[in-house]
């Protein structure tokens, strides 16, 4: 929910993600969506554009960057990929300001979504994550690059993806005197 128009790189097709721990790391683009962000990233623009000519004082930033980056607040590339719809008041300064939209939003989508499908599976947003991994891991994606797209720390926590893709060699086993 908290990316930001800056965390699209649609030149190197690469998207920068925040995740626990302030933990950054970044995933390849598929080139069969970009259209879909571009239009997106358009909406927030034309947003954008109307917030400012209306006043606002800018969208919610984390920890000390105002205070280190005065302007960004109302910097395009700050703002929220998937914005909230209405402006938050703050009471003791009566500043209106953007925050993005809360996750409930996304589970309402994705519940609705997965009753249409006739899923009979439970799915999660964090499912995506779980796919994300199994995915790779079936293309025959190393492990080690698995672990860094995904933010683990340990190695050991990325094999857990593992038990849920069946092992396949490109060749039989062959004795090495048949080389």
């Amino acid at each position: 929910m908290n990316l930001r128009v800056k965390d699209f790189n649609f030149d190197a097709l690469i998207l920068t993600v925040r995740g626990k721990g302030n933990k950054s790391r970044t995933v390849p683009i598929s080139q069969k969506i970009v259209l879909e962000l571009a239009v997106q990233i358009e909406a927030v623009k034309k947003l954008h554009d109307e917030d400012i000519a209306a006043g606002y004082a800018g969208v919610f930033l984390e920890d000390q960057l105002e205070k280190k980056y005065p302007r960004a607040a109302k910097d395009f590339i700050w703002q929220w990929f998937f914005p909230q719809q209405s402006l938050t008041v703050l009471e003791d300064t009566k500043e209106r300001r953007r925050y993005h939209l809360h996750e409930r939003h996304i589970q309402e989508a994705l519940y609705e979504a997965v009753r249409r499908a006739k899923l009979t599976k439970r799915v999660t947003s964090h499912t995506f994550r779980h796919s994300f991994a199994t995915h790779l891991l079936q293309a025959n994606y190393d492990i080690r690059t698995i672990q860094v797209m995904l933010g683990h720390s340990d190695v050991r926590t990325t094999m857990i993806y593992t038990h849920c893709v069946p092992s396949r060699t490109l060749k039989e086993a062959r004795s090495p005197l048949d080389f």
